[in-house]
């Protein structure tokens, strides 16, 4: 008889955006004639630019010779594109990455979630409160989260609350608590907030000093415009030898819907066995691709390559603008309303206190109902964002006007 994985079950009855969608389809079914603007879920609206339509053009022509014809790619990727990501995200601030180091993806959310499964059942993550569910999620498919208790913490799990008493930045974990892995995300999802370049330093510190890795989600390092804020861990000393970062085009280039990304994973970052032996984790993590992944496709590759171009770059440029336009749209208004609001600098994302005696989910309902506005409860992503709402800037502007109207002649606060 074939056993189901039970891990499996011990998962919440449904993923938070999955959950945020039926709530809203109910509602448009009730509500037929009302126009939801959702600003929600953290998907693109702008259109891909020009110098990446123009390369996935040429690349559908190439696929349509059979001279130029490309069937299976390398699993790490093309070394056209993994050597413009090296050239253009890492030596270009002086950061030492080689192209054997960089793995291409169908997008970090698959590799965030994939890469635990290099290590062993008895591995204790840290996470911190907020975070995207995905790192949690992943971990518990894993078996080595434990028990979800009442409190909606994992009983094997370490939280690292981010709250505004501590501005949101995480502390180290108690010397009493054992953690073998870190997820850090920034600029962060869900609260919009960064860390500087000293605190970052802290948990590098920690992570050689424990024995520790850092798994390092810079999705949304494209929208930090304080230039004092790292884009990548590995700016910081000592990050080499203990992080493995994880990087996006879906919101960078709005590759939501072409889907790539990549992972660099450095050769002097290794993890031990039972025996305590060091073993390296990129040949490790090669090996899993090799059998578990076949490429992301060519044409991905392509327009991915059409980023780093100079017309392509300010192209990006231009369509990171018009999205933090929205975010500053959102702040000023929001904080003229009266709303405590956080994120929205250096990020897409802006995290909103919700009205005094307001829960998360209630406050939703208040949104759709009333304002027939789409946001995303804080409590889906930890128990600590409990009382906060998280919105997006990657509306249209129009958009994103009539929803702040809405919200100003519905919502008291």
């Amino acid at each position: 008889m074939a056993h189901i994985n039970e891990d499996f079950l011990k998962l919440p009855g449904a993923y938070l955006f999955s959950e945020i969608a039926q709530k809203v389809k109910t509602f448009k079914a009730e509500h037929p004639e009302a126009d939801v603007i959702s600003l929600g879920i953290g998907d693109v609206t702008q259109p891909l630019v020009p110098a990446v339509v123009d390369a996935l053009h040429r690349a559908a022509d190439e696929l349509a010779d059979g001279a130029t014809f490309r069937g299976y790619g390398p699993e790490r990727g093309y070394d056209f594109l993994r050597r413009a990501i090296v050239e253009n995200d890492f030596q270009a601030r002086g950061i030492n990455i080689s192209e054997d180091e960089v793995f291409v993806n169908d997008g970090a959310k698959s590799d965030t979630g994939n890469f635990q499964e290099l290590l062993g059942k008895d591995v204790r993550i840290a996470v911190t409160d907020p975070i995207y569910p995905v790192y949690i999620d992943a971990n518990v498919m894993g078996g080595r989260t434990g028990v979800l208790g009442s409190n909606g913490h994992w009983s094997h799990v370490v939280y690292l609350p981010c709250v505004a008493e501590n501005g949101f930045v995480p502390e180290l974990p108690h010397a009493r608590e054992r953690v073998d892995v870190i997820y850090l995300c920034y600029p962060n999802n869900p609260t919009g907030t960064t860390l500087s370049r000293k605190e970052l330093q802290r948990w590098v510190h920690y992570a050689l000093e424990h024995d520790a890795l850092i798994f390092y989600d810079a999705a949304y390092e494209a929208y930090i415009q304080n230039e004092d804020i790292p884009h990548s861990i590995y700016e910081v000393e000592g990050a080499r030898r203990c992080s493995v970062e994880f990087r996006s085009f879906s919101k960078t280039a709005g590759f939501t819907g072409v889907r790539c990304g990549y992972t660099v994973v450095p050769r002097t970052v290794t993890a031990t066995t039972k025996m305590g032996d060091r073993i390296t984790l990129n040949p490790l993590w090669n090996r899993r691709q090799s059998t578990k992944f076949n490429g992301t496709s060519y044409l991905s590759q392509r327009a991915a390559e059409a980023i780093y171009t100079p017309e392509g770059k300010e192209q990006i440029r231009q369509t990171i603008r018009y999205y933090m336009e929205n975010a500053r749209l959102m702040r000023d208004a929001l904080g003229d309303m009266g709303f405590h609001v956080d994120g929205g600098t250096d990020a897409p994302y802006l995290w909103v206190r919700t009205p005094e005696g307001c829960t998360s989910w209630g406050f939703f309902d208040e949104m759709l109902q009333r304002a027939q506005v789409v946001c995303t409860p804080g409590v889906g992503f930890g128990p600590a964002g409990e009382g906060f709402v998280r919105l997006t800037a990657f509306g249209r502007h129009e958009a994103t006007r009539e929803a702040l109207k809405r919200i100003q002649t519905q919502i008291q606060i």
